[in-house]
């Protein structure tokens, strides 16, 4: 499996790439700036440097070329202002869903956010971010890719533990960035996870088990 990953130096970005090419998949991570290359280099993945923010669709048409699936893990990050959750978390995922489509890669996985379902108002940046990743889920919802969005929970650098609390909605918690790159890649692997929004938190689940039951 080939698979471009935006957002690449992202942590949960860098655990998927791991993943991926520790069991002999490609991983391509879209990354911003040369001097994040070796940091791929470390985990197996091949460095994309371009701006999703700059570069044109067309040119990220080619960038995702021969992939079998797109991964949005890109974040304008803490400490950005409103104006960059709209072009990095909402109108780059749209970018990104257009170049999959254009370049006929099938499916879209969104590393999107707990809170997305009714966010709230008002100029808060936090109350912004969320809005701009409930738009840019319900963007690649409408398209025809095969996508699937994962809302996780509060991230923690905490180290994996390959269990979770996975369902359409489930209270709040907290969720090793590990963990959120494990169930991408079994949703990567599970095609019955296309066309499902999934939330997920720890839990006493194994992530296959709970993401199937989650897609049955």
């Amino acid at each position: 499996m080939d698979v471009v990953i935006a957002g690449g130096h992202g942590q949960i970005a860098l655990h998927l790439s791991r993943l991926l090419s520790e069991r002999g998949d490609t991983a391509r991570g879209i990354i911003r700036s040369e001097a994040q290359r070796h940091d791929l280099d470390e985990v197996g993945a091949r460095a994309v440097v371009l701006d999703l923010e700059r570069t044109p669709v067309a040119e990220l048409v080619d960038a995702v070329s021969g992939a079998d699936a797109v991964v949005f893990a890109a974040g304008a990050g803490p400490g950005s202002g409103a104006a960059r959750k709209e072009s990095v978390d909402y109108e780059a995922a749209v970018k990104l869903r257009d170049a999959a489509q254009r370049a006929g890669v099938g499916r879209y996985i969104m590393i999107s956010a707990m809170g997305t379902d009714h966010p709230p108002g008002g100029d808060d940046v936090f109350a912004v971010y969320l809005r701009a990743k409930a738009r840019a889920d319900h963007a690649v919802m409408d398209s025809d890719l095969a996508w699937t969005i994962v809302r996780p929970g509060r991230l923690t650098d905490d180290a994996g533990t390959g269990r979770v609390t996975l369902a359409r909605h489930v209270a709040r918690g907290r969720i090793p960035r590990e963990d959120v790159a494990s169930v991408v890649a079994a949703a990567l692997d599970d095609e019955r996870s296309a066309g499902h929004i999934v939330e997920v938190v720890s839990g006493d689940t194994p992530i296959a088990e709970a993401l199937a039951s989650a897609a049955g």
